[in-house]
């Protein structure tokens, strides 16, 4: 199961309020969610106030391979914590030369003359085969 850290938001019209949770990422924004990691109170006044988070949850959330939203991996930042960057996949090289294009062979059309009497021959020789 695939973990990801992400904010929820919480708080009346104009006045938000977000937590911190750790949630599989198939559930909505606001659902249910698997640990509550902190909060964020973007309106309070005092900057050493507006975030809070529980460092050693997340640090294990990370170690086990949970993925941060972009919004709180820089909160993972500020707060002193390195957030793992996913290695990017390489595409392996092929071993082999690809072959030499070769254009396709194009088809003639035959007379109808020419189809009649192809089938004659063809027709000429099956009768000499049976005797």
């Amino acid at each position: 199961m695939a973990v990801t850290l992400r904010l929820k938001r919480f708080g009346r019209l104009n006045h938000p309020t977000y937590r911190v949770v750790a949630t599989d990422p198939r559930f909505p924004r606001d659902g249910r969610i698997i640990e509550a990691l902190g909060y964020y109170l973007p309106l309070m006044p005092r900057a050493q106030e507006q975030l809070k988070l529980n460092t050693e949850r997340i640090q294990y959330w990370l170690s086990v391979g949970a993925r941060p939203s972009d919004t709180v991996a820089t909160m993972i930042e500020k707060s002193g914590l390195v957030v793992p960057v996913p290695k990017k996949h390489e595409r392996s090289k092929s071993k082999g030369k690809p072959k030499a294009f070769v254009p396709p062979k194009k088809r003639v059309v035959k007379s109808k003359v020419q189809r009649l009497a192809e089938k004659a021959a063809r027709a000429e020789a099956a009768k000499n085969k049976k005797k």
